[in-house]
């Protein structure tokens, strides 16, 4: 089957989203490929648990983390509405890109969009970022918006 080529099929884009500026670019970019792919966007964002964490802790840091992610989303769910894409939201807790890939993975997601996060080398190094972890991790196709 020499010289065919199949195009990816973008129907599902999940975005990872912290509350950044970058967040928000991924985000913007996602609606924009929506609306030209015929695409389902999914907001998706991931709260940190203190470590060792209680289940009392992790209901506290939850709560607040859906809190402060809601009122992330009315910006974007904005957005979305104006362009007519489907969009949907979500929030775990857990390590962000671990929760990213597994997500990706369980809901077929076709393409991951992430805002990249200015961290030293030392820093990326040291911890490596989520983004890096998500783009050597995922299943499918990885975005990463500067």
């Amino acid at each position: 089957m020499a010289g065919t080529r199949q195009n990816p099929h973008f129907r599902r884009i999940l975005v990872g989203y912290d509350g950044s500026v970058q967040a928000e670019k991924a985000a913007d970019v996602a609606i924009s490929l929506a609306e030209s792919l015929d695409a389902t966007v999914l907001v998706f964002a991931v709260a940190r648990p203190p470590e060792p964490a209680t289940s009392v802790e992790v209901e506290a840091v939850l709560d607040d983390a859906r809190e402060h992610y809601e009122r992330g989303f009315v910006n974007v769910r904005r957005k979305a509405q104006q362009q007519g894409i489907k969009l949907e939201t979500d929030i775990a807790v857990g390590h962000p890109a671990e929760q990213i890939i597994h997500r990706a993975e369980t809901d077929k997601i076709d393409l991951v969009i992430l805002g990249r996060r200015g961290t030293s080398m030392f820093a990326r190094l040291i911890m490596g970022s989520i983004s890096a972890r998500v783009l050597r991790y995922a299943h499918c196709p990885v975005m990463v918006v500067t």
